[in-house]
């Protein structure tokens, strides 16, 4: 993860354009161009992360499908939950603000608590393989006494997701970290 993290934060400085970079030899600009490229890199981030779970989402709705063709129509709702979570958990990732501190913002984000929720992100991005792999057990689960307890692992996944990124603001406003 700490790979994809690099890269997207290299792919962001890399794109600075001739004008910027002369800029970087004001005083004090360059902070700011530093800023402006992490918080441009927390965005791609979190497309990133919203992208990834889209994917699970996408696969939850075709084993909802599979249920319904069998006949299972008590394990569609029970599936319905995670995908529920799972939809609300991308959609807020992808429109969760910027890490951005104007001059008159109440809550001020300087470089190190802007690093902190990248290091956040990232960590959000992590649990999608956790939901990747509660989605690979219930599909090997099929058919067997074992999918119940897979279904539920899935949810209770998809209800951490939720938890931790409502949590994503205080490390704005408290610096607490996960």
């Amino acid at each position: 993860m700490s790979d994809l993290k690099d890269q997207l934060f290299g792919k962001v400085s890399s794109d600075i354009d001739p004008f910027k970079k002369i800029l970087n030899f004001i005083p004090g600009f360059k902070g700011y161009i530093e800023r402006q490229k992490r918080r441009d890199a927390d965005k791609l981030l979190r497309d990133t992360i919203a992208d990834r779970v889209e994917e699970k989402w996408a696969r939850v709705s075709a084993i909802q499908r599979d249920f319904i063709s069998k006949g299972e129509i008590a394990l569609v709702d029970d599936m319905e939950a995670a995908a529920i979570k799972l939809r609300t958990f991308a959609d807020r990732v992808r429109r969760a603000p910027r890490g951005y501190s104007s001059l008159f913002e109440a809550v001020k984000i300087n470089e190190d608590e802007l690093a902190q929720l990248y290091q956040y992100d990232a960590s959000m991005l992590e649990m999608t393989e956790s939901v990747g792999s509660a989605i690979d057990n219930i599909e090997a689960s099929m058919g067997t006494e074992g999918l119940a307890a897979a279904i539920r692992n899935l949810v209770s996944i998809t209800q951490q997701c939720i938890d931790v990124f409502n949590r994503r603001d205080e490390v704005v406003t408290s610096g607490v970290t996960e």
